[in-house]
C-alpha cells in the first residue's frame, strides 16, 4: 500500500546529469531544464537480466504519463566495457523500443553523483527536482507507479488511479522465481565460480579445456581451446563448448563476437538432445542461432516441470566471448 505523502521525505536534489558520455532519443536534458516536472531515473545497463525484466513498466509509465507530465530519463551506466559502445547501445535500445531519452555514462560520472550502487535502481524526482524515493532491484512495480501518480497529483495533474498492466513477453518476462536454483555465474576467472573443468583456469593464457561427462548442480565446464580472461572467456577455434548444470526454467548468456568481428553461430542442447519447445528466444527448436553483437541471448525456457537439467551450447566460429550466465 502507499505510503503517505509525508511519508516519502525528500532524499537529495536531482544531481543533474554532467559528465554524459552522449544522449540518445532526446537532446542533453540538464536539471534545471528539467524543473517543473515529474522526473523518473532509470539506471541499467542494456545486458543486465534484472533490469530488462524490470523495462516493460518503465516503457510503460514513460508512455502513459508523459501527457501529464512526466519525463523518464534512462541511465545507460555498462557494466561491461562493450556496454559503453555507442552503437551497440543504440541498436540495444532500438531492439527494445526505448523510446525516452538515454544518457550513455561511460564514465560513471553521473552513478557516482547519485551515488548509486545497482542496476536497476529507480530515483523519483518531484517537479521541485527533489528526489523523493528510490527502489533498487526488481519488482514493487505497484508501489512505484503509485508513486509518480502521487507526485504527479502534488503537481496540480490529474491522474486516473489505475495502473498498468504490461505482458512482458521473451526475455523481459518475470522470473519463475519458485524454480530458480542457479544463480548468476560469471565466466571470467575474476568472479567466476563453479568451474568444474579438469585442471582449473589457466588465467590470460590459451588453453585447451575438456567438459566432465558428469557435473554436479551449479557447476560449468569449457571444452575446446579458449582463453580465459579476467572478464570474457574468449574461444581461440571452432567448435569448443560450454556445458552448466542447472536448474530454472530460463538459461541466458551474454555472449557475442569480438567487437567488430563477424557473427558468431551456435548449436544449443539440452541433456544431449535438441531443446525443441524448451528453446528460449534467440534459438529455433532446432537449438541454431546467431550471436551477431554482444549481448544478452535467451537459450532456454523449460515448460513445466522444471529440474535440472545440462546444457551445452556448441560455438561453431572462434572468436565468440561469454561473460556471465544468468537465469530466470
Amino acid at each position: 500500500m502507499l505510503r503517505h505523502r509525508n511519508e516519502y521525505p525528500v532524499e537529495g536534489e536531482l544531481p543533474g546529469f554532467d559528465g554524459a558520455t552522449a544522449w540518445l532519443n532526446a537532446v542533453p536534458l540538464t536539471a534545471a531544464a528539467l524543473r517543473g516536472r515529474v522526473v523518473l531515473v532509470s539506471f541499467g545497463t542494456y545486458t543486465c537480466i534484472n533490469w530488462l525484466r524490470s523495462l516493460p513498466y518503465v516503457r510503460a509509465w514513460a508512455e502513459r504519463y508523459a501527457a501529464n507530465g512526466l519525463t523518464v530519463v534512462g541511465v545507460q551506466t555498462p557494466e561491461f566495457e562493450f556496454e559503453g559502445d555507442l552503437e551497440n547501445v543504440r541498436r540495444a535500445m532500438k531492439e527494445m523500443d526505448v523510446r525516452y531519452p538515454i544518457v550513455v555514462d561511460n564514465d560513471y560520472a553521473i552513478w557516482r553523483a547519485f551515488d548509486n550502487h545497482f542496476w536497476p535502481a529507480l530515483y523519483f524526482v518531484d517537479v521541485q527536482g527533489r528526489i523523493r524515493h528510490h527502489h533498487f532491484g526488481e519488482g514493487e512495480y505497484e508501489e512505484s507507479e503509485m508513486v509518480l501518480q502521487m507526485l504527479l497529483r502534488e503537481a496540480g495533474t490529474d491522474v486516473d488511479q489505475g495502473l498498468v498492466r504490461p505482458a512482458p513477453e521473451g526475455i523481459e518476462a518475470a522470473a519463475d522465481w519458485d524454480d530458480l536454483g542457479t544463480a548468476e555465474t560469471y565466466v571470467g576467472y575474476e568472479r567466476a565460480a563453479g568451474f568444474a573443468s579438469p585442471g582449473g583456469v589457466v588465467p590470460d593464457e590459451r588453453r585447451s579445456y575438456s567438459a566432465p561427462a558428469e557435473l554436479r548442480r551449479n557447476q560449468w565446464a569449457l571444452a575446446g581451446e579458449w582463453t580465459v580472461g579476467p572478464v570474457p572467456a574468449t574461444l581461440e577455434e571452432p567448435g569448443g563448448a560450454i556445458a552448466f548444470q542447472f536448474h530454472a526454467r530460463d538459461l541466458h548468456l551474454v555472449m557475442g563476437p569480438r567487437m567488430s568481428s563477424p557473427p558468431v553461430r551456435f548449436k544449443v542442447r539440452l541433456d544431449g538432445e535438441a531443446p525443441g519447445p524448451a528453446h528460449g528466444g534467440d534459438v529455433d527448436e532446432d537449438g541454431a542461432g546467431t550471436a551477431d553483437y554482444q549481448r544478452t541471448y535467451q537459450l532456454i525456457r523449460q515448460p513445466q516441470p522444471i529440474g535440472v537439467r545440462r546444457f551445452e551450447i556448441e560455438l561453431l566460429d572462434a572468436g565468440a566471448q561469454a561473460f556471465v550466465f544468468t537465469f530466470g
